[in-house]
């Protein structure tokens, strides 16, 4: 979808250093070559140098007027999800990433698309279907250019429901409808933790906790008010990183200030975390943060080498003991890539049940609900591989004894740093007495587990003398 009014305003923005936007067929083409779809075995400077190495999604693409910047674009499941922000000023010398509003509000639009797509990828008559109704849905997400709305789940395929004006005058634009029913609003807390762990001295083991709280609110009124507050244990690690919904009306200063860009002294923001806000009519993420928790909830050790024509394996895993011991899944998945189909496999398992893939390229280890009382469990294994085929997965970072374990796991009613919401302090201010629901989680995320025997991909190496 293309606004004009938006490229309009770029070039009166931007002045000399304006780029306009190419053709549809033009900026798929550069899209495509700049994420490596195209042109893969051809070496470009403007894609390929070490110069360009970037973790992130926001990109430049080569076009016949110049440098396209910025472009957010990722891949995810077979898609491309790709905008193009407005930067209102000079892109000459380039602003600072952080000042641009717009990457922001395009990259919540790009993530609300693909939660809406993604749960269908695997029936494609439904995903064509869903990408048919999308055009529908961004007239109500982002009717000018400017995101509204960027939880397209929530919004109705057709107009409907959509209102034109709001019946009163006080009723801020993301409630698009009026509840009418007993009140009541549901919070959920996720935590997602992120982990690379080495088992190697030389250097430092990684893991991250992100956290988003969810809210559901169904109350009367226009505009009504209402007030949330997350909670922390007297000793857990603060929150920090924190990113508030636009519809919070007031927060104090210093909770936004605090981030995991800096080491934790005693100025950090330690609360209360008070969000006070007119909640939108759909379900909305209050807000998002990060923690620095000083223990991964599981610490592991695997061990691969080769002896001749056979692998050995062995995996060690320990939940922590402050980890909730009750697990919705709980499961390690032990690939082996630029190998063949496993042909013999021997194996002892202390704990839980070990299963083949279909295509024998692949162990997972079902832990099950909980750990046993020692916390404690391990496998063992020796591997000897068939001829290789087309069918059977490649890795060009995971050669040799280069391997790893990765974990999946999800834990109900629990979260890392201990954060949640107390039911009593949720002040609403209506007429009746609403019913308050409250959920938490933990969910793995990218969690690696690196063989301690080979090299591997390291986040953060220190120097050596």
């Amino acid at each position: 979808r293309r606004y004009p009014t938006v490229e309009l305003r770029a070039e009166t923005s931007n002045g000399a250093t304006h780029v306009p936007v190419p053709s549809d067929s033009a900026f798929l083409g550069a899209l495509l070559c700049e994420l490596g779809l195209l042109q893969q075995h051809v070496f470009l400077e403007q894609r390929d140098s070490c110069t360009r190495l970037s973790h992130s999604c926001v990109r430049s693409l080569a076009t016949a007027a110049g440098e396209l910047w910025p472009v957010l674009a990722f891949r995810r499941s077979g898609l491309i999800y790709a905008c193009l922000p407005l930067v209102e000023g000079s892109l000459e010398p380039r602003p600072p990433l952080l000042t641009v509003p717009g990457l922001s509000q395009g990259l919540a639009l790009l993530l609300g698309i693909m939660d809406y797509v993604s749960p269908s990828r695997k029936n494609e008559a439904e995903l064509n279907s869903k990408i048919g109704q999308l055009r529908n849905l961004l007239i109500q997400a982002c009717p000018l250019g400017t995101p509204l709305n960027t939880n397209i789940r929530s919004l109705s395929s057709s107009f409907e429901d959509i209102q034109e004006m709001p019946v009163d005058k006080d009723q801020p634009a993301w409630r698009s409808c009026s509840y009418k029913g007993k009140p009541q609003v549901n919070v959920c807390i996720t935590e997602k933790v992120k982990c690379m762990q080495y088992g190697q001295s030389d250097v430092v083991d990684t893991w991250q906790v992100y956290g988003a709280v969810n809210c559901k609110c169904d109350i009367e009124g226009s505009a009504p008010n209402v007030t949330l507050s997350l909670t922390l244990p007297s000793n857990a690690p603060p929150l920090q990183d924190i990113v508030v919904h636009h519809c919070v009306t007031s927060v104090d200063p210093a909770m936004l200030m605090s981030t995991s860009a800096e080491p934790l002294h005693d100025a950090v923001y330690n609360g209360p975390y008070k969000f006070p806000f007119i909640p939108p009519s759909d379900s909305f993420d209050l807000c998002y943060y990060t923690s620095q928790v000083p223990v991964p909830p599981i610490l592991g050790c695997y061990q691969l080498v080769e002896e001749g024509s056979q692998i050995k394996i062995t995996v060690n895993l320990k939940l922590h003991e402050s980890i909730k011991n009750s697990f919705e899944y709980c499961e390690a998945r032990i690939p082996f890539f630029n190998r063949g189909p496993i042909a013999q496999l021997e194996y002892k398992v202390s704990y839980g049940q070990l299963d083949l893939s279909r295509e024998k390229s692949l162990l997972v280890w079902v832990i099950g609900q909980k750990f046993p009382k020692s916390l404690e469990v391990s496998l063992t294994g020796t591997l000897s591989f068939g001829t290789a085929g087309k069918e059977h997965p490649t890795d060009y970072v995971c050669t040799g004894n280069t391997a790893y374990v990765k974990l999946y796991f999800r834990i109900p009613d629990f979260t890392l740093t201990g954060c949640y919401v107390d039911q009593h302090s949720v002040q609403i201010f209506v007429p009746g007495k609403p019913k308050i629901t409250a959920s938490r989680e933990l969910i793995s995320s990218d969690y690696y587990i690196w063989n301690s025997k080979g090299p591997a991909p390291m986040v953060y190496k220190p120097l050596l003398d």
